[in-house]
């Protein structure tokens, strides 16, 4: 089981990519990946009560959604590496690119996935397999239980309880060699001196930088003695061994930094399990190294030093046949790994073509099918679309008719209104009239002097209430009294 801490002072900034971007954008994308990049350091901790031995995959609790790749070499742009694992890009959720300022030639991925079908497909497909087939290096990632950001180096630097930090160098890990059941199996063998590691430690890994000077040799840090020197794979901490000062496993005691390499025999020791990390470095009764290193220490004739030559030269020689025939064995075992290997692939390969040609098969049925299905629909659609237009356009024939006959009667009933407004003024102002000739005829029947109106001309009142166009002027003759 392991965690993860990053110390960094940043936020994630959005990080542009062309292929993130292009599958983003295509239709068949569920989700819409933003990739992006993070300025710290991480650190990474593995549970002490790990199995070193077990599958991973076979442990529920040792799994989680949330992959982390350790190193990827500086020659891999962003692009290059979401290409390197395109094939599983439409399942990730999130992608973090976290790159260490002091570190210049690799940088780190935090990738999480839809789901843990997913993620176990992603670990199985990717982890251990070359970047690139013409280069060396390798990929290296791990399920993350948890991330934890952090401002604090001394917070980042703290492993939690039951833990311990494992080496950020990509070389300085392979070397622990921990789910590789403790038996070396790369061509080159990570010495210091071959061209692999040149790659990776250009002053980034002080480990590495260290073993490989040739010049100054290494010294206690503390100390200062050139005897049975150590260096701490976490820090690069030189430190004497336990049968110096004991610099090296104070540094355990103070730091918890649990794996620590020999410099001169290039072999780590594990603070926490007692034991070197590498199996083929032990024995099958205690769990010692097995490797003699017992010299004469007489000038002249053996046996003035008190040591007996036979017994070891014997031992010598049974200890190099163990490791003779160790080696054969774990040789012979490996190529007929490798035959099976390439036979259970090439099966997997054969079932993998007949299941995608099943499926293009299946898929391409069912593509025919539901495009003749569509087809049809559209041609429906079209009958129907052609028969709504054709009765549109006799509806608008119908409206722009009944619109012509509406003005028309529109018309008809404002000249109607027209005349009938006439008349009725006509009529108003000839009773305006009558009336006035009534009255008038009244006041002459009721004065006494009839005589003086005699000869009187009644003339018309012209109406006030009539419009200018249509004033008449109605005069009726006066009456002569005689």
């Amino acid at each position: 089981m392991f965690t993860l801490k990053i110390h960094t002072v940043d936020f994630p900034q959005p990080l542009y990519t062309t292929v993130a971007s292009s599958t983003s954008s295509a239709a068949e994308s569920p989700n819409n990946l933003k990739p992006a990049e993070l300025r710290g350091v991480a650190h990474l901790f593995r549970e002490l009560s790990h199995n070193p031995t077990g599958n991973i995959l076979a442990n529920p609790n040792a799994r989680s959604t949330l992959l982390f790749v350790v190193a990827v070499p500086n020659y891999l742009s962003p692009d290059d590496f979401l290409l390197f694992c395109a094939s599983e890009l439409l399942k990730f959720t999130e992608i973090l690119f976290i790159r260490n300022d002091a570190v210049e030639d690799r940088y780190s991925v935090l990738i999480r996935l839809e789901n843990q079908f997913s993620a176990d497909g992603f670990y199985l497909n990717f982890n251990g397999k070359k970047f690139k087939p013409s280069e060396v290096e390798v990929c290296h990632m791990y399920f993350a239980q948890s991330v934890q950001y952090t401002t604090s180096a001394e917070i980042a630097n703290t492993p939690p309880s039951e833990f311990a930090e494992l080496p950020t160098c990509p070389v300085c890990l392979e070397r622990l060699d921990y789910d590789t059941s403790g038996i070396q199996s790369t061509l080159c063998d990570h010495s210091f001196q071959c061209s692999c590691v040149s790659k990776w430690t250009y002053l980034s890994c002080l480990v590495c930088r260290l073993c490989q000077q040739q010049d100054e040799k290494p010294a206690c840090a503390v100390c200062g003695t050139l005897n049975n020197l150590w260096v701490c794979l976490i820090c690069g901490f030189v430190g004497c061994g336990r049968y110096e000062e004991g610099h090296a496993s104070g540094h355990w005691s103070d730091k918890q930094h649990r794996f620590s390499l020999e410099v001169e025999k290039q072999q780590i020791w594990d603070y926490v399990g007692d034991r070197y990390v590498h199996r083929l470095n032990q024995s099958k009764g205690v769990g010692k190294s097995v490797m003699i290193n017992s010299h004469c220490n007489s000038v002249g004739e053996c046996g003035t030093c008190g040591c007996d030559g036979g017994e070891e030269l014997g031992s010598a020689l049974f200890s190099s046949k163990v490791e003779a025939i160790l080696d054969e064995y774990n040789h012979l075992l490996a190529s007929q790994l490798e035959i099976q290997r390439k036979h259970y692939e090439s099966l997997l390969a054969e079932a993998k073509s007949r299941k995608e040609s099943s499926i293009a098969k299946a898929v391409e049925k069912a593509i025919f099918s539901r495009t003749h299905d569509l087809q049809d629909k559209l041609e429906s659609y079209e009958e129907e679309k052609k028969a709504v237009a054709d009765r549109n356009q006799e509806l608008m024939k119908q409206q722009e008719l009944l619109q012509k006959k509406f003005k028309e009667i529109e018309e008809r009933e404002r000249l109607s209104l027209k005349s009938k407004e006439e008349k009725v003024i006509d009529l108003q102002e000839q009773i305006r009239d009558l009336k006035i000739y009534v009255e008038a005829q009244r006041t002459v029947a009721n004065m006494n002097d009839s005589d003086s109106i005699k000869g009187g001309t009644v003339l018309p009142v012209e109406s006030s209430q009539s419009s200018s166009g249509n004033r008449k002027r109605h005069t009726k003759p006066g009456r002569r009294h005689k």
